[in-house]
Order: C-alpha cells, then sequence, then structure tokens
C-alpha cells in the first residue's frame, strides 16, 4: 500500500501544473539524450549541479559513488574526483581561475580544488553542523548550498537548506568572515531554503529563496534592493554569455530566461518522465554551443537541451 501510494504521489508531483508555470514564448530548445560515455565500473548517481569548463569539458556532480565526472566536448570520460569525500553533494562553481569548488549539504563543508583535482582549501568540518562566530573562534557550516565569486576575490557562499538558518557568508580571499546576512523568514532580507546565488558584473547578488517562491538581489554588503516573485519554486540562477539571466524552476520543470527586471521572457521544459521533462530542476550550465545542460535530483537524470 505504501508503494502505491508512493508511485501515485510522483505520478501527481510529474504532472505539469500550470499554477507554478511562467508562461513565456518558447526558448527555441529541443532535448537531446546527452551521450556521454561511462566506462565500465563507473557510474552517475543523481546530478546535484553541473558546470562546464573554459576548454569546453562538462563537469557534473552528482550523488554517486563518483562525485564528480568531467567528460571532454564529445562526450568521452576523461576522469572522476572526490571518491569518499561528500555526504549528500549538493551545489558547485567554477571561480575565474577554473579551480572547482563544491558544496556538501548534509556534510556541512565547502571545498576548493584546483583545476587538476588537488584540494586546496576545506571549509567547515565534514559532519559538524554549527555556526561561523570569529569571536568563538568557530568556523562551521549549515548546510551550505551553492557560491558565487566577487570582482575582487571575495566568496558568497549560502547555506540553509530547511534544518540551517539560512544565510549568506562573506568572506574575503583569505577566508575571512567580513558580512553575513539573512535568517529564517518572508521579510525582505530574509530567506526560506536559500538555495541558489550568483553575482553579476556589478557587483550585484542575487539569492533564489526556493521556499518564498522569489529572487532577491542584495548590494555586495547585503543591503537588500528588491525581490523578484515566481509561480514555481526558484532552484538555480546562471549567468549565461553576456552576462544573460536564467532560472531554472524545481518541480515546475521549467528553464527560464529572465529580463533585467527578472521577468520570463522565453521559456521551455516541463514535468514528466519522458525525454527533457524533470523531477526536479536544480541547477542549469551552458556548453560552448550554447547547448543547456540541467542537473535533476529527483529523476537522477541530466538532461540536454540544443537549440532547434
Amino acid at each position: 500500500m505504501r508503494m502505491m501510494f508512493i508511485a501515485l504521489l510522483f505520478q501527481v508531483l510529474a504532472a505539469p501544473d500550470p499554477a507554478q508555470m511562467e508562461k513565456a514564448p518558447d526558448l527555441g530548445y529541443k532535448p537531446v539524450p546527452h551521450g556521454l560515455q561511462l566506462p565500465q565500473g563507473v557510474t552517475m548517481g543523481a546530478p546535484s549541479s553541473v558546470d562546464v569548463t573554459k576548454d569546453g569539458h562538462l563537469l557534473v556532480f552528482n550523488r554517486g559513488p563518483f562525485p564528480l565526472l568531467e567528460f571532454d566536448r564529445n562526450g568521452a570520460f576523461v576522469r572522476s574526483m572526490g571518491e569518499g569525500r561528500y555526504v549528500r553533494p549538493h551545489g558547485f562553481r567554477l571561480d575565474p581561475q577554473g579551480n572547482i569548488w563544491t558544496t556538501d549539504v548534509n556534510g556541512h563543508t565547502v571545498t576548493k580544488m584546483s583545476p587538476q583535482g588537488d584540494v586546496l582549501l576545506t571549509i567547515g568540518v565534514k559532519g559538524q553542523a554549527g555556526e561561523w562566530n570569529e569571536a568563538a573562534n568557530s568556523r562551521l557550516l549549515n548546510e551550505p548550498t551553492d557560491l558565487a565569486f566577487g570582482a575582487a576575490g571575495e566568496v558568497f557562499l549560502l547555506q540553509g537548506h530547511g534544518r540551517g538558518e539560512p544565510r549568506v557568508l562573506k568572506l574575503d580571499r583569505s577566508g575571512k568572515l567580513t558580512k553575513s546576512w539573512g535568517g529564517l523568514g518572508k521579510g525582505p532580507g530574509q530567506f526560506d531554503t536559500s538555495h541558489s546565488i550568483i553575482v553579476d558584473a556589478k557587483g550585484l547578488v542575487y539569492v533564489a529563496d526556493r521556499q518564498n517562491r522569489r529572487v532577491q538581489i542584495f548590494d555586495g554588503e547585503g543591503r537588500y534592493i528588491k525581490e523578484w516573485k515566481y509561480a514555481g519554486l526558484p532552484c538555480g540562477l546562471y549567468f549565461g554569455p553576456g552576462q544573460q539571466l536564467y532560472l531554472v524552476s524545481g518541480f515546475a520543470g521549467q528553464i527560464l530566461k529572465l529580463d533585467a527586471n527578472g521577468k520570463a521572457i522565453a521559456a521551455t521544459g516541463q514535468p514528466g518522465k519522458g525525454l527533457g521533462e524533470f523531477g526536479e530542476a536544480h541547477y542549469m550550465s551552458m556548453g560552448p554551443q550554447g547547448e543547456i545542460y540541467v542537473a535533476d535530483t529527483v529523476s537522477a537524470r541530466l538532461h540536454k537541451f540544443v537549440k532547434k
């Protein structure tokens, strides 16, 4: 009976819900098989995040035994990294130097690796959730979800996935905490599941405040500027070429192209089990030919879309 209920619930969640979907013209993309080639003995778990290096290699952060997988431009397997390091992979980003930064939401750590995969820095202590308090000499994290980089090398680290207090932590290039803001709530500057963060060329900080169904925008010191509301659950923010802003909207299963005011000006995708249909659109990235990759944690699939 319980399995039948779970199956029915998944069918309900997988059905398109117009109330959670933004109305916008078609994005002009179509789904295709990702075509990635995994060697015997290497598997991909549920993808949680994805990014593309400057030389066009695809990196997939996933919840399997080989948490970070690299593929070349043709989809051929290059290597795996990070075995045994993570409890629950979540978000990851490449910094301007090509270093790989990963967040472990249940392990409560952030790891910085060189482009070659060597660990350069670990923030937090694996398995220990806690508070970052310089006065008490405590530098613990609580459910880190995502991070972004400022022009001066500062790191904006986002945490709080549901149990931890949702906050933005601003660290300077040496790793010292210089600013923190947030807290649980619905008011300006508060969050309910702070899920994704990016910084634009002007230094403005965008936070996907998932359960509040909005994106909040701040200056680099955490001063609230404005917010954009959405019908669905904003999950992953991404800047494409020319600082074009995209948003993937969780269980609504949409890839949204946004204008300067946060309005969806183009969209594609929906929930479902077919090619290019989502369980949860979690994070996205774009490849050198404009192709879009979306990590789907619920359907445990990596989606690929190409221009029509």
